[in-house]
């Protein structure tokens, strides 16, 4: 017998025998969205304290006097933007940070243009994120700080801390890709054999409304039908529709990538899995995993289908640091962040891990004095 069942006809049939149950919700909906939404987004407040090309570093200030004696420096992915650390009200990860008194700083990457598309892995981890760690260092004083990265900017701290580790005095990685010879999550196993050389020479810049696209289709049934399907039956519910939309304007806030960096973090890591295996190189210089010495907290999360747990959990056996920690979290790689059971074990867990490795007991005499904004070109800094 053939099978006619069709996801997407079924989707419509709901909605054309729910239409009374629909018209009961019209008024009600109609007054939600004909009335002023809050839909902003990081709405902390922040200083730009450093800017070079397109990269600009924010300094979050703490609420109270400084728990740890190093500052935190959050490194997000290139794809998207480092706002979703700051969401919307109560669950902020940023604020959760600042509640606690942790003296922050996140790095935003900004919108790569034409000319961007040569910049390599090795511009982004030695020259704009090296700087940015100096510039944090000089400014409190400090020989080294705490560093935290997220999905493709955690990538970008294991390489970092691997190669300056006097740099780092604690490593957190979060949804970190670092073993990448996995089929776990469909991204891996369509990076395998995508032509990045073709597509680059196409794009120049890897478009971020091709990798939304791309990300769509991982899960199309859930991100693109079911996701809307729950919009649809929530439109009377304004704290549903503000933080859907919050969530919708995240994600369609989607930068370029640099086309050579994204052309070698495909084929470097996704088709060769170099990181891992101890052979990948920036600018001539192998990354040694073994030479990251310093305290590793990796989490990543039990549902995510993008960095899969595979592709996760095996850091802490690669590096050379003798006090490493797994944490798992059964969410998803968005979850992580937002979702209100993950808030109550993601950003306690962070920071009690530094309580208990960077405290006020070892903050130098030197009273800090705060520092002048920085604006620096490639073309005015000496390489």
């Amino acid at each position: 017998m053939q099978n006619n069942y069709s996801p997407l006809k079924d989707y419509f049939s709901k909605i054309t025998q729910n239409a009374p149950w629909m018209n009961g919700l019209t008024p009600e909906a109609s007054d939600v969205l004909m009335s002023s939404l809050d839909t902003n987004i990081a709405t902390t407040p922040f200083e730009i304290v450093y800017e070079e090309d397109h990269v600009k570093l924010k300094h979050f200030k703490p609420e109270k006097t400084g728990i740890l004696a190093s500052p935190l420096l959050i490194n997000y992915a290139l794809i998207n933007k480092e706002t979703m650390l700051d969401l919307q009200p109560g669950r902020s990860l940023i604020q959760k940070l600042l509640s606690a008194g942790i003296e922050l700083y996140v790095v935003d990457w900004g919108y790569p243009t034409k000319k961007d598309q040569y910049l390599t892995i090795d511009d982004h981890v030695n020259w704009y994120l090296g700087n940015m760690v100096d510039f944090v260092c000089k400014r409190h004083y400090q020989p080294n700080l705490n560093l935290m990265g997220i999905c493709m900017g955690g990538t970008f701290c294991v390489m970092y801390a691997a190669l300056h580790p006097e740099k780092v005095k604690n490593l957190i990685t979060t949804v970190t890709p670092t073993n990448f010879d996995t089929d776990q999550g469909l991204l891996h196993v369509w990076m395998k054999d995508v032509n990045v050389t073709s597509m680059m020479e196409t794009f120049g810049n890897m478009p971020g409304d091709l990798m939304n696209l791309g990300f769509l289709m991982l899960n199309p049934a859930r991100l693109m039908i079911d996701k809307y399907e729950g919009f649809m039956e929530n439109l009377n519910n304004r704290e549903f529709v503000e933080n859907f939309m919050r969530m919708e304007k995240w994600i369609f806030d989607s930068p370029d990538v640099p086309g050579e960096t994204f052309k070698q973090f495909v084929e470097d890591c996704y088709q060769n899995n170099l990181l891992i295996q101890n052979k990948m190189q920036l600018d001539g210089k192998t990354i040694d995993l073994k030479k990251i010495t310093m305290p590793v907290l990796n989490i990543y999360g039990e549902l995510d289908h993008l960095v899969p747990p595979e592709a996760a959990e095996m850091l802490p056996e690669k590096v050379g640091s003798k006090d490493c920690e797994n944490m798992c979290i059964k969410t998803g790689h968005i979850g992580i962040y937002v979702s209100s059971k993950s808030q109550k074990e993601f950003a306690p867990k962070i920071i009690s891990w530094l309580e208990k490795r960077d405290n006020q007991a070892n903050k130098p005499t030197e009273k800090f004095k705060g520092g002048q904004n920085v604006t620096k070109s490639i073309d005015e800094t000496d390489a």
